[in-house]
């Protein structure tokens, strides 16, 4: 018995020794911690770190998203562009000064921030929007969460000048980031607000925007001709800053004069971005106009504009479902027919680009009948042949046919798009598959020369995704022809799948 008793006694002084020991331990790693300092961040400001973000797997395999225009501007609905309205209302000689002042009265009297009350967005649903992006194949999507109006589209403490205290009074883009990742996409937010400094005539005393009171839409007031100073740069970043915060988005995209902000700030403001996405364990990007960001920082946008040859580095277009650039609703616009939506989808992704197409909303929150019909019919598209899209890479020569880009860059879509034939092919790659995309029915047969550069016996299948079973197919030295199916399996464009032997056999 006395024996038990010292063995437990024994016991119960190893597990004080034991605890204390732990205990220490603890103590001492919080003081090493602690004098270590916080957390080191893996991105500096400066172009070297910056540049070791590479531009996620996710981003190059989605090709395609979808972004709204949609905002205060949506009101008046006039204009080539009708986001520019804005700015040219308060501008003599211009459409939408005449369209203004006959229809709200001249500028003097009736300013923007007139227009605010009249955005009402009473038939707005997020989840709607959401479902139809989906439908339509995109892989992303979201808002532009501030355009150059100065008016934000979320719930913001930098300004009282959102939608969350104005006009519709609800918070846009934390509704959208919900519905969308609901369904799977990636979060993509739009800013153009650098524009915001210049867009308006502050200095002009004749103007509502020269009033030191509406300085929170219109821009700090400046004399003509002024660079940005610190309030309007704080502002800059600060709102980009809080919507990451608030709403995490995947994918942030800038509009122009993003270099001409004060470099620190927006170097400051990437690698909180990047640092943030890297406490979260996700991979973001980044895409930037012209050459407003050093290579390798994030990924060139061509406006309404494509690549007329492969690169060898990723790039995106933004481009809008209308056919005039309007960007917002405007009455009365044309819309691009679904054939030439599919068509440069197909060219972009060859050329290793992805697509961002535009759709503006009405200002009641609606989303026009023929812009709804275009997105349907490329998802329609895109479901018969989204495997020739979505996770390929481009392949080693990107096209073939009759129909040639004079010229590709920016503001350069219409260069070459019309007349495509069943001649005019792209190519896309994944695994040991290559796809060969007709941009037309290509008749009884095709036969695609830029195959010439294969073997025969690399060659195990030829199919039309769409249709069941495997093509006749024969290979010689004209290249490869292919005995097209009687039936087409969808409109617009038809994917060849070629199965080639796996490498290592």
């Amino acid at each position: 018995m006395a024996i038990g008793k010292t063995f437990e006694k024994a016991k119960l002084s190893m597990l004080s020794v034991v605890c204390v020991i732990v205990l220490l331990c603890l103590y001492f790693s919080a003081g090493a911690a602690l004098a270590a300092g916080p957390k080191k961040q893996r991105y500096k400001p400066n172009w070297r770190s910056l540049a070791q973000n590479h531009i996620p797997t996710w981003f190059k395999d989605a090709k395609f998203g979808i972004y709204t225009h949609w905002g205060v501007y949506s009101v008046p609905a006039c204009g080539k562009n009708g986001t520019w309205y804005p700015h040219n209302m308060y501008r003599e000689g211009t459409d939408q000064y005449k369209y203004h002042v006959e229809h709200y009265g001249k500028p003097t009297e009736f300013g923007y921030k007139d227009f605010i009350p009249m955005f009402k967005a009473e038939k707005f649903d997020a989840n709607e929007w959401a479902e139809l992006f989906k439908e339509a194949g995109a892989q992303f999507a979201g808002p532009v969460a501030e355009h150059h109006d100065g008016f934000a589209m979320w719930d913001s403490k930098w300004t009282k000048w959102d939608a969350a205290e104005m006009g519709p009074k609800r918070d846009v883009v934390g509704e959208l980031e919900k519905a969308i990742k609901k369904r799977g996409m990636r979060f993509v937010t739009a800013f153009h607000h650098a524009q915001n400094w210049w867009h308006f005539p502050v200095w002009d005393k004749r103007f509502d925007c020269s009033n030191p009171e509406y300085s929170g839409l219109y821009s700090p007031i400046h004399a003509k001709g002024a660079r940005p100073n610190e309030q309007f740069l704080k502002m800059w970043k600060g709102k980009l800053i809080e919507v990451v915060d608030k709403y995490d988005p995947d994918f942030i995209w800038f509009d122009f004069k993003l270099d001409a902000m004060k470099e620190n700030y927006y170097k400051e403001f990437l690698a909180y971005y990047y640092n943030k996405a890297r406490e979260r364990k996700k991979q973001v990007v980044v895409s930037y106009k012209g050459h407003d960001l050093p290579p390798g920082v994030g990924v060139v946008d061509l406006e309404l504009g494509r690549m007329d040859k492969l690169t060898y580095h990723v790039w995106i277009t933004d481009t809008s479902v209308d056919d005039q650039g309007a960007w917002s609703y405007v009455q009365d616009a044309g819309f691009k027919s679904a054939n030439t939506l599919v068509d440069n989808l197909v060219d972009r992704v060859s050329k290793n680009g992805l697509l961002l197409l535009n759709v503006g909303p009405k200002p009641d929150g609606t989303i026009p009948e023929p812009a709804r019909e275009r997105l349907l019919e490329m998802g329609k598209w895109l479901k018969v042949n989204g495997e020739a899209i979505y996770g390929t890479r481009p392949w080693i020569v990107a096209e073939e046919g009759p129909t040639k880009m004079e010229k590709g860059g920016a503001f350069n879509e219409r260069n070459g798009q019309a007349g495509y034939t069943g001649k005019d092919i792209r190519f896309t790659v994944k695994g040991d598959v290559l796809y060969a995309i007709c941009l037309d029915w290509p008749g009884d047969e095709v036969v695609i020369t830029k195959l010439k550069r294969l073997y025969d016996s690399e060659i195990k299948s030829v199919r039309m995704l769409g249709v069941d079973g495997e093509l006749e197919w024969s290979f010689g030295g004209k290249g490869l022809t292919i005995k097209v199916p009687d039936k087409k399996p969808c409109d617009y464009a038809y994917a060849f799948k070629i199965v080639r032997e796996a490498a290592g056999k």
